[in-house]
């Protein structure tokens, strides 16, 4: 009886119902769409680099190892000796292994020394490989594989002249030694994408001419000459490293750790990841803490149209009263009211996200990287959920607290 009457009641003011659940449902969609892309830049941040048991690099902070050889943020305090690279290359725990070298630039976008191996070892997105949207891998020595953001943003297709600049800000350009662009990779929304990557050996050729971060005056090595050259680097910024079996991570590690030939650090991807979020992952607290007060406002809203309709239903109570309807009636009725509300805002304000989701999900993976996987509401919704309801019966008690205090001869009386 009391669910027929608040449904009748609701009904009989429902455009100003209707307003307050749109805002709910609002609030509520923002809310868990912050959530949805605070899990899924979460889970695009651990899933930067998998299937990489070790980083390998100069000693420093896992997290400047980290930054550097897979963000491209920051430079190495010092280099991998290539002596030493061939050691750690050459022990049986070692499945595979991924030099890299870092320090030039294109355009302000960074140049990585790699070979072959890193397009099939470099995973990301729980094992997803690297693949071309156009064009093929290098096959000469100045060829160049360039990220997608890198060709957006620069215009280029394959087959375009580059040139690379010496160090990360730098106007000295090795104008002598241009690459040519034969691929141009499919968006990973990864550093990557932002990536100019050459071969080992091109690193070590346009440097030919180089010596102590300058060109040597009046000197041009001709690239055919140039390509005839031993161009095994000296050293490299770190390594990637893929072994036999994750049981000998720990080991491998504290091995590297304690090289003697030089100072060296062995990292944990996930592990250094995880270190990382903690310190750029306190903008999620922020964002949820808005979002959250935008569902608190709502609700307040739903409060005080409670307690503005109150004046209107004045006689409306007393005539429930003079039926025989208990004080405890009416309170019950606009708790009721509310909470009937509050669930039809959450209810839709699902819908919509889900609704958003389908609609946004490819455009936020192609431009921005960032997958958000649309899974049926799990727990964390439906406490979510539930939790708003709750909040809407809450925010209701007090306009309940006034109605039940309205009298009979009150709510009868007519002012002038």
């Amino acid at each position: 009886m009391i669910l027929r009457l608040a449904i009748a009641s609701l009904a009989a003011r429902a455009v100003t119902v209707c307003m307050t659940i749109l805002a709910i449902a609002l609030s509520v969609a923002l809310f868990l769409g912050v959530e949805k892309v605070r899990t899924g830049a979460k889970g695009s941040f651990a899933d930067t680099i998998s299937g990489t048991d070790l980083i390998v690099g100069a000693r420093s902070g896992s997290v400047q190892l980290l930054l550097y050889s897979v963000f491209r943020i920051g430079n190495a305090t010092n280099n991998i000796t290539w002596e030493s690279y061939q050691d750690i290359a050459d022990r049986p725990e070692v499945d595979w292994i991924v030099p890299i070298s870092l320090g030039d630039s294109h355009r302000q976008f960074r140049v990585m020394g790699t070979t072959s191996e890193f397009f099939d070892h470099y995973k990301y997105r729980q094992g997803q490989s690297l693949a071309l949207q156009e064009g093929a891998l290098m096959g000469d020595l100045f060829d160049t594989v360039i990220g997608a953001d890198v060709a957006e943003t620069l215009g280029y297709s394959v087959g375009d002249p580059i040139v690379v600049s010496h160090g990360i800000a730098s106007f000295a350009d090795h104008k002598d030694q241009p690459f040519r662009i034969s691929g141009i990779l499919e968006k990973t929304g990864t550093p990557v994408d932002r990536t100019v990557i050459v071969s080992l050996e091109a690193i070590e050729a346009i440097h030919v001419d180089w010596q102590n971060g300058a060109q040597i005056p009046g000197q041009s090595t001709p690239p055919d000459v140039i390509r005839q050259m031993d161009l095994q680097p000296q050293a490299i910024t770190a390594a990637l490293v893929g072994l036999e079996s994750p049981l000998q991570t720990f080991a491998l590690q504290r091995a590297i750790n304690q090289y003697p030939e030089e100072p060296l650090l062995a990292i944990l991807p996930g592990v250094a990841l995880q270190d990382l979020w903690a310190i750029v992952g306190v903008a999620e607290t922020a964002l949820l803490a808005v979002s959250a007060m935008v569902v608190v406002t709502a609700l307040i809203g739903l409060m005080a149209t409670i307690f503005a309709s109150l004046t209107e239903r004045r006689r409306e109570m007393a005539i429930y009263r003079a039926m025989g309807a208990r004080p405890s009636t009416i309170f019950g009725l606009l708790i009721l009211e509310a909470v009937l509300v509050a669930a039809a805002g959450a209810i839709f304000g699902l819908i919509f996200l889900y609704f958003g989701l389908s609609i946004a999900q490819p455009l936020i993976d192609r431009n921005f990287g960032l997958w958000l996987d649309i899974a049926p509401p799990g727990g964390q919704e439906a406490l979510i959920l539930l939790a708003v309801v709750a909040a809407g019966a809450i925010v209701s008690i007090l306009p309940a607290l006034r109605a039940y205090k309205l009298s009979l001869a009150d709510g009868m009386m007519v002012k002038t």
